[in-house]
């Protein structure tokens, strides 16, 4: 990020297409063939939530507002692509409650700070509307919260329509069993943030060819997080020498030679590493 400095912040989008169906694999495809990738995609109809890479650094859904690079702009600049149309909100009829990626989703946003407000206020809901308001620089630039595309200074879309700020954030909810109904945290007191959960080492025999584990996966995008990454394509959840060789680029990161450097995971790598919990 250019300016990691500035208050943190999401930007959500709409995609202009149809929801469900096939359209999630489609439209992700063609994010990535036009070099246009938010950090994440979302499909309101199927819960289903799609990360094109760590939400801590740069995606490249937004044009530069001159030289000022948008798409990095502050601590986190989260870009959303929801499946849907600016001109047809998606938040109607929409009901986080039976949304739990939905929930996961703002929840990583105020993991990372970002403020459950809109400063530049409410997306507007029309194309005319959004060229007749302000892009303010020094609003975009100073202050955290939610912006839709319509908000950001140098672009020129107007999604994602007038969606309910209600809904976009709302407020946090306290996570229950299946079945049991949600209710608002207290608003009066400070949440606390919870401590992430780490995947425990596995033990240096997990990591043999034919392993295949979802721990994997997420050992890897760690690996490329950390700018250790030699995957072509991936990380994905099959134990590779690309993997060995991300884990060995790892280990010299640390300070690691000769065969400490192996590219095997040990405990001590694997608690520095801070493989999320899957």
């Amino acid at each position: 990020m250019d300016t990691p400095g500035h208050p943190p912040r999401v930007v959500w989008h709409t995609t202009e297409s149809p929801a469900g169906g096939g359209y999630f694999a489609s439209v992700a495809a063609y994010l990535i063939r036009v070099g246009a990738e938010p950090q994440v995609i979302y499909c309101p109809v199927t819960d289903k939530l799609g990360q094109f890479g760590p939400l801590t650094q740069s995606g490249r859904a937004l044009k530069n507002d001159g030289t000022r690079r948008t798409n990095r702009e502050g601590k986190v600049c989260i870009q959303v692509e929801v499946l849907g149309r600016a001109a047809s909100p998606w938040t109607r009829n929409f009901d986080p409650a039976k949304k739990p990626n939905f929930r996961k989703l703002l929840a990583a946003a105020r993991a990372h700070g970002v403020p459950d407000v809109w400063p530049a206020g409410k997306p507007k809901g029309t194309a005319a509307e959004v060229a007749k308001g302000s892009r303010s620089r020094a609003t975009w630039e100073g202050k955290g919260g939610h912006y839709g595309h319509g908000h950001v200074p140098g672009n020129s879309h107007w999604d994602p329509g007038a969606i309910d700020t209600t809904i976009v954030p709302g407020k946090p909810v306290v996570e229950t069993k299946p079945g049991t109904p949600t209710k608002p945290a207290a608003p009066t007191k400070p949440t606390t943030p919870t401590k992430p959960a780490y995947e425990p080492f596995p033990g240096k025999a997990f990591f043999h060819g034919g392993r295949h584990s979802a721990v994997i996966t997420a050992m890897g995008r760690r690996l490329v997080a950390e700018g250790c990454g030699a995957y072509r394509s991936g990380p994905g959840p099959n134990w590779t020498n690309t993997d060995r060789e991300s884990y060995r680029r790892w280990q010299k990161k640390l300070g690691y030679t000769g065969s400490d450097a192996d590219g095997f995971p040990g405990k001590t790598s694997w608690d520095a590493l801070k493989v999320p919990n899957v």
